[in-house]
């Protein structure tokens, strides 16, 4: 049986469901970007670019190849194509013992592949900052 929180983050997945990342999140989460050199601190900034993440990761080509569940905290594979490129990447998420989330990193490889997020996620988060 799988904790809550990560239940809850399978199905916003599966859906496609953003607008459920600001309940899943802890008010304190941290983001660890593959990409950013900073964490992204707070349940707003988190939600962001996991919205973010969303947009540029899941579509058809995105499944979970393996998981490593323990009481706390989760290890899932994943991999999907952006732009022909295939990228392989590791979520390690941890959660408080509310089934929020409170540190989410994500972790890519190849090279070429962590470029490609990078210009993507980069243009995403643009296009979702106010005007």
């Amino acid at each position: 049986m799988h904790p809550i929180a990560l239940e809850t983050w399978h199905r916003l997945v599966r859906t496609q469901d953003a607008s459920g990342l600001p309940a899943l999140l802890a008010e304190d989460a941290v983001f660890h970007s593959p990409v950013v050199h900073t964490p992204q601190r707070g349940r707003k900034l988190a939600a962001g670019y996991l919205a973010a993440a969303f947009q540029v990761f899941f579509h058809p080509s995105f499944r979970y190849v393996r998981e490593i569940v323990g009481d706390t905290d989760a290890m899932l594979e994943f991999e999907t194509e952006v732009d022909g490129i295939l990228v392989n990447g590791v979520d390690m998420i941890r959660w408080n013992a509310a089934g929020q989330i409170t540190d989410f990193k994500v972790m890519l490889r190849p090279l070429k592949a962590i470029n490609v997020i990078h210009e993507r996620m980069a243009a995403m988060l643009q296009a979702m900052k106010p005007a």
